[in-house]
């Protein structure tokens, strides 16, 4: 089991490397991680009011299910709590969720056809996505039951005229989907760009299926992806793990 110390420089590691890739939208976006142990989930999330590249292991608060701080000097962002303690509280396997608004993101959250098959990395989530209609800043507690029914056994969310959510049994998972997810979303905006110069092909369902099918055999591979970004983080900046 892995310790709550580990935890905390894995999730302050992942917020430095989206900052690394400009994933932030200044405060407004939230990674979290279960704690380890029994009875009612626990879990770390940043501090609102800090951008992602000054969070640390240990600046990091830990939230219960009510929203009470349990550990920490901060408050967390009210809409954050609603969308990471619906997933966490509804799926056992999601120990991470990851929530941003980066601009591929979102302007794939606009599209009413949603994530499209255009690319291998598009094929990844292909029946792996699930579509959350927009309500407004969420607020209402009310809408936990809806995000968690939209999510479903999903590995990824698209909140409609909102961004992106991924989850993963791990951090190393939760951030590998999030950074191919949106990488799948710049393509389609790529796409997009192209299309007066002429069609733009998609893959068929049949050819999705059998792409998905064998990447989902490849899925312990997520582990050394993320073990090769904590190097590169670690030659800039190691500072998060304080």
């Amino acid at each position: 089991m892995e310790t709550e110390q580990h935890l905390r420089q894995q999730l302050a590691a992942a917020y430095r490397l989206a900052a690394m890739f400009g994933w932030e939208d200044t405060l407004y976006t939230h990674f979290s991680v279960r704690l380890p142990g029994d009875g009612e989930p626990q879990f770390l999330i940043n501090p609102f009011g800090m951008m992602f590249d000054e969070v640390t292991a240990s600046n990091l608060i830990v939230v219960d299910m009510q929203g009470n701080v349990v550990a920490g000097r901060s408050t967390a962002n009210s809409a954050g709590f609603t969308i990471h303690s619906a997933v966490h509280s509804a799926r056992d396997d999601a120990h991470c969720v990851m929530h941003t608004h980066t601009l591929p993101g979102m302007a794939v959250a606009a599209c009413e056809e949603g994530l499209l098959q255009l690319n291998q990395i598009s094929t990844e989530f292909y029946q792996r996505v699930g579509y959350h209609p927009y309500e407004g800043v969420s607020f209402d507690l009310d809408e936990r039951a809806r995000i968690q029914h939209s999510l479903g056994e999903n590995i990824a969310l698209i909140l409609q005229s909102h961004g992106l959510l991924s989850v993963g049994r791990t951090i190393a998972d939760a951030f590998y989907i999030m950074y191919y997810l949106n990488r799948a979303c710049e393509i389609q905006l790529a796409a997009a760009q192209l299309a007066p110069l002429g069609t733009i092909r998609t893959i068929p369902e049949p050819l999705s299926h059998h792409a998905c099918q064998q990447l989902m055999g490849v899925e312990q591979e997520r582990q050394l992806v993320w073990q090769a970004w904590l190097r590169r983080l670690d030659r800039i900046d190691d500072s998060y793990k304080r």
